[in-house]
């Protein structure tokens, strides 16, 4: 009898166990499935304001506060926009100090917790770039897809569509030098986003179903006028693009592809993500396979899109070795690969999806020459 108990007390534990360990990688998939738009991600580090003055700012030291280039400050219910370190201002042991370009709204406090974000500016093109825009609606699969469109007057029109962790807000960044060349920008909020439709399962699917988000503004920017399609994605966005790139009814008008840091294995970006929430290296596979049975995610789907084959368009990518989420070198194979279709620019010491803010005038130097071709 005491055998018979003591196995039932081993066989609850395994059990126990078991369920707990499952419990625990599908908390560890919540990583990237449930990434909200506009937070951050849990590889990007939360810093300290120590204080402020005239155009600087004190923040804790840190690789992240240390990267070059120019950045979004977010806080809870603050933004503002660093510049690069200041070289010649004193510097503690423990702080750094950058340049202060401006505060978009809100106040900085010592003591204040922010982040670095790609997105430079807050609002819509009126507001925060000047730029003359219409609100739209893209009718998509599961309801209206809110849009902001810059009008140009070319034919071939730039549809910008961001990844994890950030909003359409990201496509400011580069509406201005796209402007500036007549280009028509549509820059798309897809399921899940604010103001969008929410997915049947409330979950990211990492571009496996979204993308078809991205066809709908497609299919719209045929129809009102657009002869030919550049797909600019960042992340996830740029799965979106490789996706919409092969299997769009419409993709022969598709002409090329920009992607930064885009997410070529979501095996890959779940398991950084998890491990960025400090997941015990032994339940990360538990979160792989939590997400592909909750998100249905084909675990071939990437590699089919990414096949050197199937990729029939001009593509560029930038990305960069420091990328914690996305990995570089998944983008490096793909252009060595297809070196006459593909070109890579890398960009080291940026985080995903913020190859532009390291340094915007060579990226969009290089955008240039890829898209002049084109449009």
């Amino acid at each position: 009898m005491r055998t018979v108990k003591a196995t039932a007390t081993a066989v609850t534990a395994v059990l126990a166990a078991g369920m707990a360990s499952v419990a625990a990688g599908r908390l560890a998939s919540d990583a990237a499935l449930k990434a909200p738009a506009g937070r951050p991600l849990p590889t990007e580090p939360r810093l300290t304001v120590h204080g402020t003055a005239a155009g600087q700012i004190t923040l804790t030291r840190d690789l992240a506060s240390l990267r070059p280039g120019t950045y979004g400050l977010a806080g809870d219910g603050s933004h503002a926009v660093v510049g690069p370190v200041l070289e010649a201002a004193r510097h503690a042991a423990d702080t750094v100090v950058r340049r202060l370009e401006r505060v978009t709204h809100g106040t900085l406090a010592s003591g204040d917790t922010v982040w670095l974000t790609p997105n430079l500016y807050v609002g819509n093109p009126r507001t925060a770039l000047g730029l003359d825009h219409a609100d739209i609606d893209i009718p998509g699969e599961l309801g209206e897809l809110p849009a902001w469109f810059v009008p140009g007057a070319r034919d071939t029109w730039v549809i910008a569509v961001h990844g994890l962790g950030t909003t359409r807000e990201q496509a400011m960044n580069l509406m201005a030098p796209l402007h500036a060349r007549r280009v028509p920008v549509l820059a798309l909020a897809y399921r899940g986003d604010l103001g969008a439709p929410r997915p049947p399962d409330g979950l990211n699917h990492l571009g496996e179903t979204e993308w078809r988000d991205l066809d709908a503004a497609i299919r719209y920017a045929v129809r009102y006028g657009a002869r030919r399609v550049v797909l600019l994605g960042w992340s996830t966005g740029a799965t979106m693009a490789l996706r919409a790139a092969e299997y769009s009814p419409v993709r022969e008008r598709v002409v090329g592809l920009v992607l930064d840091s885009p997410v070529l294995s979501w095996e890959a970006t779940l398991r950084a993500l998890a491990r960025a929430r400090h997941t015990p290296q032994p339940l990360l596979p538990l979160a792989v396979r939590a997400a592909q049975g909750r998100a249905g995610l084909h675990a071939d789907g990437l590699a089919e899109i990414t096949d050197s084959e199937r990729l029939t368009v001009p593509t560029l990518i930038f990305h960069g070795p420091d990328d914690q989420v996305a990995p570089w070198e998944l983008s490096r194979r793909l252009a060595a690969r297809r070196s006459g279709l593909v070109a890579l620019h890398t960009v080291r010491q940026a985080p995903h999806a913020a190859m532009w803010n390291a340094d915007p005038k060579e990226y969009e130097e290089r955008l240039r020459r890829f898209l002049t071709p084109l449009v």
